[in-house]
Parts: structure tokens; sequence; C-alpha cells
């Protein structure tokens, strides 16, 4: 099982930072009797391994080479990938970056690394073989990407940043067949690569036929690459504490 992690973006949101803001430290690990600082990126590696992932691939621009040396020493759980998106062309382009790797029979998890979400297991709530979203409640999802769902769970439609979403419920994590992967990776190319935002482009999937679920089992949502939301899940993690149902605004 793969796990994707897009870490290219420019952080425009809370620059200007001296490093990758991926790393910026929020919690902490407990080792003997001295606390030890976690990057935001450790959470989401932590939550890919925990839903099964054993391929980890970070797509990064080229200029975050302090995340590859920040996690040069990787895991005995995972194989960790470094894919270079040389232009920041959005998500979608970031996610299906290494495409070639991923054989259309293994799983596929994606998860944002400046989020830190819970519970940790959220990714194992999500089926195999099908696109799968992971729901978390927040407070002002005009700032994400709303899911609608029917009675059966099934996606409807998602609302990319919309000012008066009709749903409180956002996407933080994703879970699809390889198989799926690819064929949203060549409906992103027949539309000629503009869809920036994953949700425009699942948007225009179901459209088409496709079938996608919402798991509404998620409960914190932080996210961490704005000031706020930085101070917020700071304050909140090294207390050791979450806040349920909540989020961070721009």
């Amino acid at each position: 099982m793969w796990g994707i992690i897009p870490a290219a973006g420019e952080g425009k949101r809370i620059q200007p930072l001296a490093f990758s803001k991926e790393l910026l430290p929020v919690g902490f690990d407990q080792r003997d009797e001295r606390k030890k600082p976690r990057a935001v990126s450790e959470f989401i590696v932590e939550r890919l391994i925990v839903g099964g992932a054993v391929k980890i691939c970070f797509v990064i621009s080229p200029n975050k080479g302090d995340i590859v040396r920040y996690h040069a020493q990787g895991t005995p759980h995972a194989l960790f990938v470094y894919v270079v998106q040389p232009q920041p062309l959005g998500l979608c382009d970031a996610v299906f970056r290494p495409a070639r790797l991923i054989a259309s029979n293994e799983q596929v998890l994606i998860g944002l690394p400046d989020t830190v979400w819970f519970p940790t297991d959220g990714f194992c709530f999500l089926p195999d073989d099908q696109l799968s979203l992971l729901l978390f409640p927040v407070r002002s999802p005009k700032y994400f990407d709303a899911v609608v769902l029917n009675s059966q769970k099934e996606i409807q439609k998602i609302e990319v940043k919309q000012e008066n979403p009709t749903t409180d419920w956002i996407w933080g994590a994703i879970k699809m067949s390889g198989a799926i992967y690819h064929d949203l990776r060549r409906l992103w190319i027949d539309r000629q690569q503009q869809d920036e935002f994953l949700g425009t482009l699942i948007n225009a999937w179901i459209a088409n036929g496709g079938r996608g679920y919402g798991v509404q089992k998620g409960l914190d949502y932080l996210d961490v690459g704005t000031v706020d939301g930085f101070h917020l899940a700071f304050s909140q993690l090294m207390q050791g504490n979450s806040i349920f149902g909540s989020s961070t605004e721009k």
C-alpha cells in the first residue's frame, strides 16, 4: 500500500519561514525524561503507517531538501520515496507525480502534511478498492473542501472553498484503489490538467459515472498551515489535548 504526501506547496499562508512549513514543530515525543519536538509532517507519516502504508512518497519542490534531511532516517515500518514537483502546479499535479510507481492493484492513501487530525487510525475506517474520503466536522468549512453526501453516504459533490457550503463536513484524508487513482489521472489529463484541486476533479469523475463515499469518522482537524492554526495546534498538542470537531481559519 502506498501513502502519498503532497509537500511541494509554497506555504504562502504562513511565510516567511526559514524552513519548510512541513517541519513546523508541534507536539512532542516523550523519551525518558526528555521531550523531543515533532514536526507536523510526522503526524501524517504516523497515520499512513497505522493505515497500512508500507511505501510513502513525499512529493516535494526543488527547494525542500530539508524535508529529505529531516526524514532521512525513515522508519522500519515503511520505505520512503521522494519525488520532485519542478513547479508549483497545484495539488492534483503533485498527487499524480508518483503515478509511474503505483500499480493498479495496490491501494493508495493520500494525506496532507500540514494537518493534524484524530483519530490516529482514521485511514483504517476507509474501505479498499473504492474512492473514500475521511470526513471531519469543522466550524468554518468555507476554508476547506466540504463534502455533500446522500443517504447512502455516496459523494454527491465537493464544494471547494465555497463561501456558504451546505455541510460542515470536510475531507481530510483519502483512500482509493490504484485503478481509481490512474483513472482520475487520465481524466485530469483529458481535462487539460486544469484542475488544481482534487475536489473539482473528483466532481468531474463522479459526473462521468464514478462513485465515491464519505466516511464520517473524523473527530479533531487542525490546519497547521496558517499562523493561527500553528499556534492552536502547538498549544493543544503540547498539553496532550485535542479539541473535538474544531478547525482553524485563515
